[in-house]
């Protein structure tokens, strides 16, 4: 991986995968900002070009639809921790990504081998200028977008403990129908042919379906300085 001309010594490189409803997000930011480097939400940049293709009458169920315009939108993440970012042709989308109907149209969208190699190539221009290193997380970052991560870790839980969790997200939604599309959109992510959520074969796995996030958070945190202390 290239460095940018910025980056210092210390500079390190976390790539978190794992399913929804594991607490990527919450750990991603918190260790991120504990550790004073930067973060970065790859699954909000997908979320933000099906958006911008259910915005623009794209049809979904086409991928040769959505390949041909998968360069046109311009997608910005900003990669502070404390107020991550996301907009696509100047417009703010980070409340408009988080609605059902994109939820339901991005393993599709995100599937398209062209939207995959326009977000990874995003993904990684970020993480090469992050001056004191990066945590990105996602579902193909230690084993397609960044796999000379200095640490990669996969986080699980059970399919219970992840959609407890994810009906608390979204404010009292029925725990078995957010399981159901839990599961569903695993299998998808996982069987499709391009990048699928898969585990990195030197990735750390924690198993957080008995952990708090505060557990969580000073696992990763330790692994990130023990990765630090052995550079």
């Amino acid at each position: 991986m290239e460095n940018g001309a910025a980056r210092t010594a210390q500079a390190v490189i976390v790539a978190i995968d794992g399913p929804s409803g594991t607490g990527k997000s919450s750990t991603s930011k918190a260790v991120a900002a504990k550790l004073g480097l930067s973060y970065l939400d790859t699954g909000a940049q997908y979320r933000a070009i099906t958006w911008w293709m259910v915005s623009n009458d794209i049809d979904i169920t086409d991928p040769s639809a959505i390949a041909a315009v998968a360069g046109k939108p311009e997608i910005v993440s900003g990669t502070d921790p404390a107020e991550p970012t996301i907009t696509v042709d100047g417009t703010d989308v980070a409340g408009p990504i988080r609605t059902q109907e994109v939820t339901s149209k991005v393993s599709a969208v995100s599937a398209v081998p062209e939207v995959r190699a326009r977000i990874t190539e995003l993904q990684r221009a970020l993480a090469a200028s992050a001056p004191a290193g990066i945590v990105v997380e996602g579902r193909d970052i230690g084993t397609t977008v960044l796999p000379d991560a200095d640490l990669k870790i996969f986080l699980t839980a059970s399919p219970e403990a992840r959609a407890a969790r994810r009906s608390g997200e979204l404010k009292g939604a029925d725990i078995n129908a957010t399981r159901e599309a839990l599961v569903k959109r695993d299998a998808a992510d996982s069987s499709r042919k391009t990048s699928p959520l898969a585990k990195a074969d030197d990735a750390v796995e924690v198993d957080t379906s008995d952990l708090t996030l505060q557990q969580v958070i000073e696992c990763v945190v330790t692994l990130v300085e023990e990765k630090r202390a052995a550079a």
